[in-house]
């Protein structure tokens, strides 16, 4: 029996009305991780009237989504689009990089990739 890991951890600090969420993504993200995620954060901004997030993301385990995990994942984007201030990408891989690019797209907040744990946590805690 081969055992599969996937997931993500999450963990969600409130500053005022200012979020702090931490993303450790593993694996190949399924449906099924996202039925978890997606009410974690929909109930913590419903608390305050105009939320901003600020998201470090570790995609250093990350292998990809299947289809419908990667549907999940952009109709979060879509729902929380002005809620985003700063989403900083911590990677390993190129297809990663492409990422940070094309969810500019969508994301009214910044997107940045980066290879450095300590490079990426930096930039989030600059002011704007």
């Amino acid at each position: 029996m081969t055992l599969i890991k996937h997931g993500l951890t999450v963990g969600i600090e409130r500053i005022n009305d200012d979020f702090f969420l931490s993303l450790k993504a593993v694996g190949k993200l399924t449906h099924a991780d996202y039925e978890v995620i997606t009410p974690m954060i929909d109930s913590a901004l419903a608390s305050v009237k105009e939320p901003k997030m600020n998201v470090l993301a570790d995609l250093t385990e990350l292998e990809g989504w299947e289809l419908r995990a990667a549907w999940d994942d952009l109709k979060i984007g879509l729902k929380h689009n002005n809620e985003f201030n700063k989403i900083a990408l911590y990677g390993n891989r190129d297809w990663q990089k492409l990422g940070a690019k094309v969810g500019t797209w969508f994301i009214s907040g910044e997107i940045k990739y980066f290879d450095n744990l300590p490079d990426a946590a930096a930039w989030l805690k600059t002011k704007d």
